[in-house]
């Protein structure tokens, strides 16, 4: 199947998702989310000479859960070494990742030859400026340019960076219907308990918890030590969205009619690093498109961003101090 027909993937029983994007120059890489165990029958790819076309076929079979432990994970390889940990584009920055959202292959909402993926790009690379001419906010972008970068390693991002919060940004459309102003969204409670579930099955263990080796540990112990992180986590994240909807407000920027909600979005999964999604406005409106084109209204937003960054900073920085008392 091609990558843009993913659809058609997902329509067979042992596929619950796909997601697809570049590991290295004339290389990409497809992970399928599996509905259960599956051991891996026979496994390969054919190659068109004429027009660079591949055709991967895969067979998978049941297997119990102890095999299926016992067997996976990624097998050596010549090409990629340790199985392509080592060529995953992770830098170890220091500071407060901002992720502008989509990018390369995903270029999100497109609107009169604007695209999601473009517009939060230039407004992260904005509110990065701003917040390092704070003096006391170094950010860090989880993208550069117009690449595709997985979600969950933004999430790998975020923690090699020792990030302290963790913000989305993104400039979603609506295909019915009028959205205008800024939204901000936290992980709810349904998908807080699933997504540490998910990170504890599938995630590099290094990435999973500050100062925690869980590379020895199983998916139970994991899941248990994720969720008393979550627990001191929880308050501070929540904490966060009311002073990003705050420092919006003060500055002026139109709030959406329901500024604060909660969602299962991926990026949100981090279980110690508070972190946000802002949806800075929707390009299905004319006029939140243009203003989001506008670079007064796009400073104006940001520098409500800053000061909510800093003044949650400050109050997390008490509330520290109050625990450890």
């Amino acid at each position: 199947t091609r990558l843009g027909e993913a659809d058609a993937l997902l329509a067979l029983p042992q596929i619950s998702g796909v997601r697809a994007g570049p590991v290295r120059e004339g290389w990409s890489r497809m992970v399928l989310l599996l509905t259960g165990p599956y051991g891996v029958d026979r496994a390969g790819m054919r190659t068109d000479t004429g027009d660079g076309s591949a055709r991967l076929d895969l067979a998978l079979r049941p297997v119990d859960a102890d095999n299926f432990a016992a067997t996976a994970g990624p097998r050596p390889s010549a090409t990629f070494g340790d199985g392509g940990k080592a060529l995953r584009p992770l830098p170890r920055p220091e500071g407060q990742p901002t992720d502008p959202g989509h990018g390369g292959l995903d270029p999100g909402a497109i609107r009169d030859g604007v695209t999601e993926a473009d517009l939060v790009l230039r407004f992260a690379r904005e509110l990065q400026d701003q917040l390092r001419r704070s003096g006391t906010v170094e950010a860090v972008l989880t993208r550069s340019d117009d690449s595709f970068v997985p979600l969950e390693t933004r999430i790998a991002l975020a923690r090699r960076a020792g990030a302290d919060l963790f913000l989305s940004i993104h400039a979603d459309a609506i295909a019915e219907g009028i959205a205008t102003g800024a939204q901000v969204y936290t992980i709810s409670d349904e998908a807080t308990s699933r997504a540490t579930a998910q990170l504890a099955e599938r995630h590099d263990r290094e990435d999973l918890l500050a100062g925690v080796d869980l590379s020895h540990q199983d998916d139970e112990v994991a899941e248990v030590l994720m969720s008393m992180a979550q627990v001191e986590t929880r308050p501070r994240t929540e904490a966060l969205a009311r002073a990003l909807i705050d420092g919006l407000e003060e500055a002026g920027v139109q709030l959406h009619k329901a500024p604060l909600e909660a969602a299962g979005f991926s990026v949100l999964k981090s279980p110690d690093v508070p972190s946000a999604l802002i949806e800075i406005g929707f390009l299905s409106s004319p006029s939140e498109l243009a203003k989001l084109q506008s670079t007064e209204w796009r400073a104006k937003a940001q520098a409500g961003l800053v000061s909510a960054i800093r003044s949650w900073w400050r109050e997390d920085a008490a509330r520290a101090t109050l625990i450890r008392r």
